[in-house]
């Protein structure tokens, strides 16, 4: 049982570590962190409800995911193939359109969310 906690424990640490690295350089990941941060303070100051929370953790959540995976493909395909590749950039290109997907999808939730309880009555679902 020792060692199945110390696994779980150095995988966690390296997760972490994984946190740290995104966070320390990759830009888009930190301007990702500045928008959850500014809807998580606008949904406790407008008091969302718990279905709306929700939705906003899961969004929050898939962009910040999207991100990571995103750099974690850009940082694989740099070290495999350093000088320009139609491949390699197209693949770089398909990670970052995730990450739009995903942004755009939660700047949606985040209107349909927001539009009702700041003006009331112009958003008629």
């Amino acid at each position: 049982m020792a060692g199945w906690w110390h696994r779980r424990q150095r995988a966690f640490a390296a997760a972490l570590a994984g946190l740290a690295a995104v966070t320390q350089r990759e830009a888009h990941f930190r301007i990702h962190l500045l928008a959850a941060f500014v809807v998580l303070l606008s949904g406790a100051l407008t008091g969302v409800s718990s279905g709306q929370w929700l939705a906003i953790i899961v969004c929050v959540a898939l962009v910040l995911a999207t991100e990571a995976l995103n750099a974690a493909i850009e940082a694989v395909c740099d070290a495999l193939h350093p000088q320009h590749h139609p491949l390699i950039g197209q693949a770089k290109d398909m990670a970052a359109a995730a990450v739009l997907i995903a942004a755009l999808a939660s700047m949606v939730v985040a209107l349909l969310i927001f539009i009702p309880l700041w003006w009331p009555g112009h958003l008629h679902l």
